[in-house]
């Protein structure tokens, strides 16, 4: 059985028609449930009542944590192909729902229904959760031993996005030659030329906005004995989701997160209260071993890199870094033309520490967020266990919503693995700790960004900035010099000195969204000049190549909001 646990904010979904050949009755067309825990549930073959009670004690201790009273049971066939027979499925799943106890809300969707929904996530650390279970119940994943494969076959061979919507992420990102996703490596992005220069785009202005705000960046090894996420407490949450494996009898894990390896760091050397606070930046790649039938393109990856940060500080120095985050955070999503809102999430019942230190961190979010002006809206009793935190989401040009950047403060962590630095006193103090992602999984926001254009990126994001076009074989060495003096100049040029119609030529550069096209003829040549054209129709002529440049630099420089 293959269960993917929801905490969402919100979910809806129309009823369709019959997909499969049993289906049940249903007269319910219609449903949206608030504040809910979900369970996506796959029925495989061999799965029993005890493999159904084993997954629904698990939700249900997951539900008492994250203090929900509602359940959806939702059938979803697409997290396995190893599906049992339709009628036992839906016996499988009717007894998990009777076995719901008095005190849960519970409700079903229908069992063989295509059906049509939207789902808004809750922003926690804990808000998706994906398991899996064999016929005896235990709560483990389970691995077939697979066939050998040719070699031939296993590495041409790439998912298939045919019948997928034209403005999706996948059927852009296959048009514009950005990235693919092979079956040798589910999950996982093999990013082509151009969608690694828009990667490398992203890290060099994570990178540069960290260094303005005063960050050091770091690095630490990809696998760690698994002791480590004992300690941090995170093993208990996350082990299902890890890729682990054993060696000369000790078992490690590649890291799903870099907060505990992070506080390594910290706590390799002796820190006075001058020397605070840390700031500490590291954009290592994560593994995290989802279930896949939930791996979606872009927006659900099992190889990842986050633009993480963690802020070691003393508790008097928490506003003013927490003014410093949201400042950071405002100049990172203005820059893509991102509006975007807050949320404030409050002490659960289930929490760790003093309760006198959450109002106090709260009582701080709060201030950081009526200081910018930032409107947010409260929802009670959703923060980590850890602590209060800030989610924010933003917006798209479609109007959608995407939860991307969140801020949390951590009391627990230091206090786990003992971290200390040297008072104004002369004694030893815990430090506080500020978790923080503002663009969130890169891979995840690549994908927000090709909708949120439509592949008509700004130009210094975009994958090839400018493209030389010759009209004639006489135009040809010069559209080459040109070519060479922007490649010099740091600029991401293609040239295109083929024998085909300068109009088919166009065509194919606007198809790609290139920014901005130089299209030189005899008449250029003569005057030692181009003529350029936008992505948009403009057109321009007699304009001299250095002229050009330096406006180009100047857009990407500042990183401007392309009107093309």
């Amino acid at each position: 059985m293959k269960v993917l646990q929801l905490d969402v904010e919100k979910l809806a979904y129309d009823v369709l028609k019959p997909e499969a050949s049993v289906y049940e009755d249903t007269k319910e067309k219609h449903a949206e449930f608030d504040d809910a825990l979900v369970m996506w549930i796959c029925v495989e073959k061999g799965d029993t009542d005890e493999t159904a009670d084993a997954a629904m004690r698990d939700t249900l201790a997951f539900m008492e944590q994250v203090g929900r009273k509602k359940l959806v049971i939702y059938p979803f066939a697409h997290l396995s192909s190893d599906l049992a027979e339709p009628e036992e499925a839906m016996r499988v799943l009717e007894h998990m729902y009777k076995s719901v106890p008095k005190g849960i809300q519970a409700s079903k969707a229908p069992f063989g229904w295509t059906k049509k929904f939207t789902i808004e996530m809750k922003g926690h650390p804990l808000a998706e959760q994906a398991k899996s279970y064999d016929a005896k119940g235990k709560g483990r994943k389970t691995y077939k031993k697979a066939k050998p494969t040719s070699v031939n076959t296993a590495i041409v061979k790439k998912s298939d996005w045919s019948g997928l919507p034209a403005n999706d992420h996948r059927t852009i990102g296959e048009k514009l030659d950005l990235y693919s996703f092979q079956e040798v490596s589910p999950g996982m992005v093999y990013w082509h030329p151009k969608g690694h220069a828009m990667y490398r785009e992203l890290l060099k202005f994570v990178r540069e906005n960290e260094d303005r705000h005063g960050y050091e960046e770091i690095s630490t090894p990809a696998i760690a004995n698994i002791a480590l996420w004992h300690v941090s407490g995170h093993i208990d949450h996350y082990k299902d989701n890890m890729f682990l494996f054993e060696s000369e009898g000790q078992e490690y894990g590649l890291k799903p997160m870099n907060c505990p390896s992070s506080i390594l760091i910290y706590k390799s050397k002796r820190w006075s209260y001058r020397d605070l606070p840390f700031r500490s930046a590291i954009m290592d790649r994560l593994y995290r071993n989802e279930i896949s039938g939930a791996l979606t393109g872009l927006f659900r990856v099992r190889e990842l890199t986050q633009d993480d940060a963690h802020i070691f500080l003393r508790e008097d120095q928490l506003q003013e870094e927490l003014q410093n985050v949201l400042k950071l955070l405002n100049e990172t999503y203005s820059t893509f033309g991102f509006s975007y809102k807050a949320k404030l999430s409050t002490m659960p019942d289930d929490h760790m520490g003093d309760e006198k230190l959450w109002e106090r961190a709260t009582e701080g979010l709060k201030k950081a967020l009526d200081d910018n002006k930032i409107k947010y809206v409260v929802k009670e009793k959703e923060g980590a266990f850890y602590g209060p935190k800030i989610d924010v989401d933003i917006q798209d040009s479609m109007g959608r919503e995407w939860q991307c950047a969140t801020i949390q403060i951590d009391y627990q962590l230091p206090l786990r693995f003992k971290l200390e630095y040297v008072g104004e006193d002369g004694r030893s103090h815990t430090p506080v700790m500020v978790h923080h992602a503002i663009l969130g999984s890169l891979e995840r926001f690549m994908g927000i960004l090709v909708e949120h254009y439509q592949g008509k990126f700004p130009t210094w994001l975009a994958p090839v900035q400018v493209k030389v076009i010759a009209i004639s074989d006489q135009s040809n060495e010069y559209a080459h010099k040109i070519y060479e003096q922007l490649r010099k100049a740091k600029i991401r040029v293609e040239e295109d000195t083929g024998d085909r119609t300068m109009e088919y030529k166009l065509r194919e550069a606007i198809e790609q969204k290139v920014p901005y096209m130089l299209v030189v003829g005899k008449k250029e040549v003569d005057a030692g000049t181009v003529a350029v054209r936008t992505r948009s129709g403009g057109q321009k002529f007699g304009v001299k190549p250095e002229e050009f440049i330096e406006k180009l630099h100047v857009e990407i420089e500042k990183r401007l909001l392309s009107a093309n």
